[in-house]
């Protein structure tokens, strides 16, 4: 039988397709709350769209300790949970979350799922079609899922937070996954031992060659159910196609903690300056590598500040420092440098 999710996103008019709508489903159950109740709730896991804010914060606005906010808060949780409605409400978003961990391999990172919850909740379900989705839309969206996910359906599903190998993610409780574990370790090892970045399809095909996926390739076939339209969000940068056809290991390579991606799309360990540049000169070797050609330093700083790597602004003059003092630049005309590798 066809997975639940795929038939839902092929049909997109289905009433269960309908029915996965963090928000609704939050304020629905949220009805028989007090007032108090739902404002502490809301503040604590961001529901008005805004950042979780501290129990001391919102002591503070309501005039009460913080032991006292943290009482009402795991009051208020388990209210809910004793609704005769909150099966019937989340019974959708659990069987979608269920299929997505089959399809997933059994762990799927908490981000990662949040993301394909909300692109389903408000891009697949045409929720978006005549209207520009907000940064600050999708963020209510992904905590609503985060709440429902992580309050009211963990008899179910357990958060793996201070794994050595993952970052926080979610998987059904007493689901073995020792198998993933070995094979990120296999595949950290590979990466950081050939010092070099990898597209995703590069990588891909690293983690088909190594020992220990061919040790537990029965435990990785799957995710064969097709959801491309999920994928072909923009929250997702890679092929619609690629993420589809390798569901279960490129679900692991978002959950790696030690791996990542930076903004050209390449794979590589966290903390190397090519996928986490800290550095103006970082930065500027990222924008000649990918430009492929000489750039006078006025541009390369332009660059830098279109790719918004992060916060920082980087200044023209600062950028010409670095390129100077820097033996991986070379000046080939005035003001205008390349990589120094070029040359070999």
């Amino acid at each position: 039988m066809e997975n639940l999710l795929a038939e839902m996103i092929k049909d997109k008019k289905s009433e269960e397709l309908n029915r996965l709508d963090g928000i609704t489903i939050v304020s629905s159950l949220f009805s028989e709350l007090l007032d108090r109740e739902k404002d502490i709730l809301s503040r604590r896991f961001g529901l008005k769209g805004d950042k979780s804010e501290t129990l001391e914060k919102i002591g503070s606005l309501h005039k009460l300790t913080r032991e006292r906010v943290r009482q009402i808060e795991a009051a208020s949780i388990k209210k809910i949970k004793k609704l005769e409605t909150l099966e019937e409400s989340v019974s959708s978003l659990r069987s979608v979350v269920e299929n997505l961990l089959n399809e997933h391999g059994g762990l799927i990172r908490r981000d990662y799922l949040l993301d394909i919850l909300t692109v389903i909740s408000l891009e697949v379900n045409g929720k978006g079609e005549n209207e520009e989705i907000t940064e600050a839309r999708r963020q209510s969206c992904r905590n609503h899922f985060n709440f429902l996910i992580s309050k009211l359906m963990n008899d179910d599903l357990e958060l793996v937070e201070n794994s050595d190998h993952f970052n926080a993610s979610f998987k059904k409780k007493n689901t073995e996954v020792s198998h993933l574990e070995e094979l990120s370790a296999d595949l950290l090892t590979k990466v950081d031992g050939l010092k070099k970045t990898f597209t995703t399809d590069e990588i891909l095909q690293l983690l088909k060659k190594l020992e220990a996926y061919g040790k537990h390739e029965e435990k990785l076939a799957g995710g064969n159910s097709d959801i491309a339209d999920v994928f072909k969000s923009s929250v997702f940068p890679d092929k619609a196609e690629t993420i589809n056809e390798n569901k279960i290991l490129y679900s692991l390579m978002q959950a790696l903690k030690n791996l990542e991606q930076n903004k050209y799309g390449e794979w590589g360990i966290a903390d190397w300056g090519e996928i986490k540049p800290k550095t103006v000169n970082d930065k500027i070797y990222l924008i000649l590598k990918h430009a492929g050609d000489a750039l006078h330093f006025t541009e390369i700083a332009k660059k830098i500040n279109e790719m918004k790597f992060d916060k920082k602004t980087a200044n023209a003059a600062t950028v010409h420092n670095e390129l100077i003092l820097d033996d991986r630049y070379v000046l080939v005309n005035r003001g205008t440098y390349g990589l120094k590798e070029w040359q070999k």
